[in-house]
């Protein structure tokens, strides 16, 4: 293949003032690969919530506080222009078409490694957090933990699928539900505007795409009113207005559209301890709750999740921060196939602030992707 050409300087949205909603565009140095790493110059990068909570530093759970310049981002897809040292033996080559995830390299040798549980490597880099992220035109990352892009999916297709995707797919697979069998996706939408629930990720949608159409799943939604279309037009059978519902009826009703039984499992894909609170009551005998949304503030137990609830009707908690790379293969494969498509919109760099307030706000149904060309 001809050389690239690889310009000297590039544009990158950083934080530039941690722990509030604010980011700007800066030009940086183009990075040279290490060994074991290639240089991917970017084309499309999703924006995810998470992204959101580390430039607000509103995680108690995050062991530092998020550093002023620190470029964000873990939802990247672009092309390969140079290869770096010690990667002649890699899978990938320049001129592929690769998306960089959340976990943006691993060890390969611990025992979550060894066990393909990529997010909880003892040495793991997180996209955008202390590594490098993906709102920016180029970028360095782990040769041999790139993933590949199909040739019939389009980057701006492909990049929600990398976080929103994945980690939902996962969580879908952790839940142990089996085709036919109920499952209730909390925050089917991708987030609720003027309600108790407004800081959601945007990963609903494609929860419920996956579990309808992809593995057949019977799947009751619960989002805001207005995002009653979507979830049905992803494939739910039925639907619930949280702001129609207390906490006790809202679990009723879930009972009742499911047999009369319960779902088998409940993917909380809200950052809201009032869905988690809530999911208990609508699990049948032997059902799953799948922690997926991480509330932000002061870290607070799961509400009625009482041990002698939890004995008698054999309730199981289970969780998923992302997937991994044999999931993101798989996730990847759904979408370049039609299966799933998210449901999303076209943004300039420049807009990201824009983009963050309506996410913080509520407003946002579906996912926002930056061109960064």
């Amino acid at each position: 293949m001809a050389a690239v050409d690889i310009p000297k300087q590039y544009k990158a949205a950083v934080y530039d003032a941690p722990g509030t909603l604010s980011t700007t565009v800066e030009t940086l140095e183009t990075p040279d690969p290490g060994a074991g790493e290639v240089l991917i110059h970017l084309t499309h990068s999703g924006v995810c919530h998470s992204d959101l909570g580390i430039m607000e530093n509103s995680w108690a759970g995050l062991p530092y506080p998020t550093q002023k310049g620190q470029v964000g981002g873990h939802e990247g897809v672009g092309t390969i222009v140079k290869m770096g040292p010690a990667t002649e033996n890699c899978a990938v080559k320049v001129g592929d078409r690769v998306g960089i995830k959340w976990i943006a390299g691993t060890c390969g040798s611990c025992l979550p490694c060894l066990e393909g549980a990529d997010a909880q490597c003892h040495q793991g880099k997180i996209s955008g957090y202390y590594t490098p992220g993906t709102f920016q035109q180029y970028v360095t990352s782990q040769a041999d933990y790139v993933t590949p892009i199909p040739e019939n999916l389009s980057s701006e297709d492909a990049a929600p699928m990398l976080c929103a995707g994945v980690t939902t797919y996962a969580a879908l697979r952790r839940s142990q539900a089996r085709s036919g069998q109920w499952v209730v996706i909390s925050g089917a939408g991708g987030g609720l505007a003027n309600t108790k629930l407004i800081h959601l990720p945007k990963k609903g949608h494609i929860a419920v795409q996956l579990a309808s159409r992809g593995m057949a799943m019977r799947v009751i939604g619960i989002d805001a009113g207005a995002k009653e279309n979507l979830v049905r037009d992803c494939g739910a059978e039925h639907f619930l207005d949280v702001a129609k519902h207390d906490d006790k009826s809202i679990a009723e009703e879930v009972v009742k559209m499911a047999d009369g039984l319960g779902a088998s499992a409940v993917i909380v894909c809200t950052a809201s301890n009032k869905a988690y609170a809530q999911s208990i009551d609508m699990l049948r005998f032997g059902g799953t709750l799948v922690c997926v949304g991480m509330p932000e503030g002061d870290p607070q137990p799961i509400g009625n999740a009482f041990p002698a609830k939890m004995v008698f009707k054999g309730i199981t908690i289970a969780s998923t921060a992302v997937g991994n790379r044999k999931d993101a293969i798989e996730v990847l494969d759904f979408a370049a196939r039609g299966v799933v498509k998210t449901v999303s919109r076209l943004e300039k760099m420049e807009e990201l602030p824009n983009v963050f307030r309506d996410m913080k706000e509520g407003k946002l149904s579906g996912r926002v992707v930056l061109d960064l060309q």
